[in-house]
């Protein structure tokens, strides 16, 4: 039986290790909120999406075989983004078909690997956030997150928590903003033209903030928007959620 303070591993995930250590403390902070006992494993790595996307089985697999044996001995996995999440709790076993003894440990790892805001949402129940943030914000479902787990209602319970934040839904919340993890780089010209799509769309809203639980999403729409000149500013839910924003810059802007 799971304990009533569960001992949960943070997966911090190699986007927000590199370019926005922010969401970490703001899962990390919403986590312990949540009553979790909250480890962060020093030796963890990428969870070998990349090379998984790219066909490079072997590699994908010796990545997920670290993931395995730095996080199996946890009661939960969670990760701030729904493409690690949805890699390690949809993919991993299946890089082990044909090694009994991992793909045993994989598919319990699978099981109790879950996206942040779902997590504090249909694990821990959480129903609200002692948060504040004065402005309209538009919310992007980014497609991992949501096709592969679920995640669509969660964001927007919590967000409707959160004190002066007024939440715009957009034309079409759902649609690809053109990332992909490595489909930008294969297909830039496909890729320009799907953020350009998005970016319409959000800037349609008159929301004056954009946020989403993909980091990978996030840093592709904030780039598309600061080029066009456009001043909306982009954000990690989590960081909304935690309260985190007076201390942290918008996504590719600089603190004043």
């Amino acid at each position: 039986m799971t304990p009533t303070r569960p001992r949960v591993a943070l997966f911090v995930t190699c986007l927000v290790d590199l370019y926005r250590p922010s969401v970490g403390f703001a899962a990390l902070k919403l986590l312990e909120q949540a009553g979790c006992e909250v480890v962060v494993p020093e030796s963890q790595t990428c969870c070998g999406q990349p090379a998984y996307n790219s066909g490079d089985r072997a590699t994908a697999t010796e990545l997920a075989r670290a993931v395995v044996d730095d996080f199996l001995r946890f009661d939960y996995v969670v990760a701030p983004s729904g493409s690690c999440a949805g890699m390690i709790s949809h993919h991993f076993p299946g890089l082990f078909a044909d090694d009994p003894h991992y793909r045993g440990k994989a598919e319990a790892l699978a099981a109790k690997t879950h996206e942040l805001v779902s997590f504090l949402v249909d694990v821990r129940g959480m129903t609200q956030v002692e948060a504040k943030f004065d402005g309209i914000a538009t919310y992007h479902d980014s497609c991992s997150g949501l096709r592969e787990l679920g995640v669509k209602a969660q964001p927007r319970k919590l967000l409707g928590s959160v004190a002066g934040l007024a939440l715009r839904e957009m034309g079409d919340s759902e649609l690809c903003c053109g990332f992909g993890g490595t489909f930008c780089v294969k297909y830039p010209d496909i890729s320009t033209r799907m953020v350009g799509d998005k970016t319409k769309d959000i800037i349609a809203t008159g929301a004056d903030t954009l946020l989403a639980g993909d980091l990978g999403c996030l840093l592709n729409m904030a780039g598309k928007l600061g080029r066009e000149g456009s001043l909306v500013q982009v954000r990690h839910v989590a960081e909304v959620l935690a309260g985190v924003t007076e201390e942290v810059a918008p996504i590719g802007m600089v603190k004043g």
